[in-house]
């Protein structure tokens, strides 16, 4: 944690300046900047288990177009307007 303390007479601008100059020393901001998107990589189990409930998914909605119960449409990705 960067901590500064304002001078005697110094202005609320000299300080705010003082203050970045310390956080980009500090590389706070790069790590911050770092981790901001970061997620950790899923465990073998729940990679396994998603497969397997997209191969579910997957077999159900074909077993649904084969008996006639649900429509493919063929314009799924795109937008209407």
């Amino acid at each position: 944690m960067v901590e500064t303390k304002s001078r005697k007479g110094e202005s609320f601008e000299g300080l705010y300046r003082r203050f970045s100059k310390r956080v980009q020393q500090s590389g706070n901001m790069l790590e911050a900047r770092k981790m901001r998107f970061f997620s950790a990589e899923p465990n073998k189990t729940k990679q396994k288990g998603s497969a397997l409930r997209r191969l579910k998914v997957a077999a159900k909605r074909e077993y649904l177009i084969r008996v006639g119960q649900l429509v493919e449409d063929r314009q799924r990705g795109r937008r209407k307007n």
